[in-house]
């Protein structure tokens, strides 16, 4: 059913397949949480905690990030900071709140100084990663900038030109469905990629309201 009142970027009525499951099933937040862990040595020194993902463990829509920032390592959460301020914004434009979607990152430790987390340490929060995709089971992962995109497609990947592009790429023992966006952070320092990064939101909602079954898309 379209969202009252709502409406694309383009014009076009935006469907509530994205917040459309009826039961959000926390029975599942214990499989999928992390509580300790001790792979990454230079990690367990610079974090204050480990920052797991939020949101319906049945969402059909999955923001994945790369790594907390100070504020999600004070916090506990994910993009709380000015990039999740933006995230937030452009979800509102969508007719969709925070708390439809599931955002996670791929390493749920603050790297040192806020650097990008090295090979080894995507790797060893790889099955982190992979078991939260699979006991939720989103219908689209959307990779917000480079590194979510390089580590779950495998390959180099040029994120502005390739951004609402969608692959189809084997995670956790499933083919899933993962769309390329820009960093919500890039409209922050480059005003040109505010519609770059609308336009792969906007993708992504239109991507599960048309390819999902229906059993996720009737309204709350």
């Amino acid at each position: 059913m379209p969202l009252s009142g709502g409406g694309t970027r383009r014009g076009a009525p935006v469907i509530v397949g994205v917040n459309s499951r009826h039961v959000h099933r926390t029975d599942v937040t214990d499989e999928i949480d992390v509580s300790d862990c001790r792979r990454c040595e230079k990690l367990c020194a610079s974090r204050s905690r480990i920052v797991n993902g939020v949101g319906p463990t049945d969402a059909a829509l999955c923001f994945v990030g790369e790594a907390p920032g100070e504020r999600e390592d004070d916090t506990g959460e994910p993009f709380v900071g000015r990039s999740g301020e933006v995230l937030d914004g452009a979800l509102r434009d969508l007719g969709l709140a925070r708390g439809d979607v599931r955002i996670t990152n791929c390493a749920r430790c603050r790297p040192p100084d806020n650097r990008d987390p090295t090979a080894e340490e995507l790797t060893n929060c790889r099955p982190h990663l992979e078991g939260e995709i699979d006991a939720v089971d989103p219908d689209v992962i959307v990779t917000l900038g480079k590194v979510p995109s390089e580590h779950l497609l495998g390959r180099s990947v040029p994120v502005t030109a390739e951004a609402g592009s969608v692959h189809d790429v084997r995670i956790a023992g499933a083919t899933r469905r993962v769309l390329v966006c820009v960093h919500p952070a890039a409209t922050l320092y480059d005003p040109s990629q505010r519609e770059t990064f609308a336009s792969a939101l906007e993708s992504a909602v239109e991507l599960v309201d048309g390819g999902g079954d229906q059993s996720r898309l009737g309204e709350f």
